[in-house]
């Protein structure tokens, strides 16, 4: 018994206690600071914006406050959006939205949860179509978003690649309308009619909506299950108490 406190008087005691405070921080870091997870997303107002006081958009604000839910730390990437769906699909973890559930994506990434519906309509200035076969022999040239499904959906449909006519993703495909450059401008609705009143004053002839597909929260191929579950769940805990449909009205009000 009294070789114990003996060697805790001099100097194994003072290890001692450097020993207690290195394995106290370490269980401090290991279970009290929230993993970040990088999450991508493209300035594609009103789904998706980077610098905006109100945030990140209806898809933007779903996925962050899913995340903070989940009990994880969001750290928001801004990428071209083609090279952002690469990187996360090749990388382990990365969280990527809104992303279109299409065929030639199904492979490449892990859906978690679907965010919000995405309706699809060609928009032009003088000549409106109402069908894809309407629109193949009218338009000439059709402004998409780079690297956006409205790109594969064209082509799905048999367009060819000298009518498609990628633009960075924002007001651009907007302005070249407007300018003559394209003749149409193949979108999404809400985004289109968020942004043209921005654009111009002009009246922007609509087809019937044309293509929908679901906007995702995804993430990589490579995907922690505990990951996947827990947002999923965080995402349908904001469907049910409200959120998602009052966000939207932030962004999007009647």
């Amino acid at each position: 018994m009294s070789r114990i406190p003996r060697v805790l008087n001099g100097r194994p005691k003072a290890l001692w206690r450097l020993c207690f405070s290195l394995l106290s921080l370490v269980i401090l870091h290991a279970h009290g600071e929230p993993q970040v997870i990088e999450l991508h997303i493209p300035d594609a107002p009103p789904l998706t914006f980077i610098n905006d006081p109100k945030g990140y958009g209806i898809v933007g604000d779903v996925a962050v406050q899913a995340i903070t839910r989940a009990g994880y730390t969001p750290k928001i990437h801004l990428l071209p959006w083609a090279r952002a769906q690469k990187h996360v699909s090749e990388e382990h973890d990365y969280l990527i939205a809104p992303l279109s559930r299409i065929p030639v994506r199904e492979e490449r990434f892990t859906w978690i949860a679907s965010i919000m519906p995405m309706e699809r309509a060609f928009f032009s200035l003088d000549r409106q179509v109402t069908s894809f076969d309407q629109a193949k022999a009218t338009y000439r040239k059709i402004g998409v978003g780079l690297g956006s499904a409205q790109e594969d959906i064209l082509r799905a449909e048999g367009f060819s690649d000298e009518q498609i006519y990628p633009l960075a993703i924002g007001d651009n495909p907007a302005q070249m309308l407007l300018m003559g450059r394209i003749d149409a401008w193949f979108n999404g609705v809400p985004e289109s009619r968020y942004i043209w009143p921005k654009v111009s004053r002009r009246k922007l002839l609509m087809s019937p909506v044309g293509s929908s597909a679901d906007l995702y929260l995804a993430c990589s191929r490579r995907c922690s299950e505990k990951i996947v579950e827990d947002l999923r769940g965080a995402v349908e805990a904001l469907r049910k108490d409200g959120t998602i449909k009052r966000i939207r009205e932030v962004y999007l009000p009647d």
